[in-house]
């Protein structure tokens, strides 16, 4: 009853497991012959990456997964020490019940320090008999070349249209909720194949409404409506600054929106406006350098204003 859904709906075995075909495939051959090396689960968030590695090893060994799996995540202590202490304490030990080895997974190990990295190296060399690891990170380049030979790495999507409204489908039944096709059509863009940040959004708007609608949405994810950010570009583009900086900040004041979130959703809506295709392209340049601007601290709304300037003047 007080479940949260994203572990209420997380899939137990390989055949719930939504997305990915090809990384099920081929991990469940390796896990039915009890012949599995190293795995580096490399992709964004929301879309398997620890579902998989725990199916593995609920898999693998039935009632005896627990004691046979220690899983460290980013928000444990992530330096060398634990890696010359706590991963090696129970690597060196051996596997109870039938499968000769045990499983180490490191979930988020790109925020891994350069020295644990090095000294995790080792430790996968030198407890092979005993011991697989499997990695999972958003960015394999932030892992180093030694550890990324030592495994086989798996490159996780973003899951497909067909495959979130699968899961909401799955989901709506088992809660008893209603979700209309804007409703699919809108979590799918706000959550881009994040399947944890549907659950959440949608756990959410079912606390309000067993009916979930496109508005409900939109106003619990504080995002605003594509139609809204494309009339602020357009009022832009035919040359009203004043009318088009008002309504921009009449938006994110309505949603509570930070000028990072509206500079995604303006770069999404300047594909939909009636302008050439050169001045869109030089649009979304302007997009970029005016969010990097944001990250390195510039005033939000300064740097907002200078990108509308740029709809009026090229």
């Amino acid at each position: 009853m007080h479940s949260i859904w994203t572990e209420k709906y997380r899939p137990q075995t390989f055949s719930e497991f939504k997305g990915q075909e090809k990384i099920v495939e081929r991990v469940k051959a390796m896990v039915e012959q009890q012949n599995i090396g190293n795995f580096l689960f490399a992709g964004p968030a929301g879309v398997g990456k620890s579902s998989m590695a725990l199916i593995i090893a609920k898999t693998l060994f039935k009632e005896t997964w627990k004691q046979n799996f220690l899983e460290l995540n980013a928000s444990d202590d992530r330096g060398i020490d634990v890696v010359r202490n706590t991963i090696k304490d129970f690597a060196r030990l051996k596997a109870l019940g039938n499968v000769p080895f045990k499983i180490i997974f490191l979930d988020e190990c790109d925020s891994l320090t350069k020295e644990a990295q090095q000294a995790l190296r080792r430790t996968m060399e030198n407890f092979t008999s005993t011991t697989r690891f499997i990695l999972s990170c958003n960015y394999s380049s932030k892992i180093i070349d030694p550890i990324q030979s030592r495994c086989t790495v798996f490159r996780f999507k973003p899951l497909s249209k067909e495959d979130f409204e699968g899961l909401i489908s799955h989901i709506s039944k088992g809660e008893g909720i209603k979700v209309d096709k804007a409703a699919i059509e809108t979590l799918f863009e706000v959550c881009e194949g994040d399947a944890r940040r549907m659950k959440n959004i949608l756990q959410s708007c079912a606390a309000m409404s067993k009916n979930i609608t496109e508005e409900l949405i939109y106003d619990l994810v504080s995002a605003a409506r594509p139609k809204e950010v494309k009339e602020v570009l357009e009022i832009a583009v035919k040359g009203d600054f004043i009318r088009a900086r008002d309504k921009l900040l009449d938006v994110m004041l309505q949603h509570g929106l930070s000028g990072l979130d509206i500079i995604k959703q303006i770069q999404k809506e300047v594909w939909a406006l009636k302008i050439p295709d050169e001045r869109k392209v030089c649009l979304i340049d302007k997009c970029g350098e005016i969010e990097f601007r944001m990250v390195e601290g510039a005033d939000e709304f300064v740097q907002l204003e200078a990108l509308l300037a740029n709809f009026i003047l090229k």
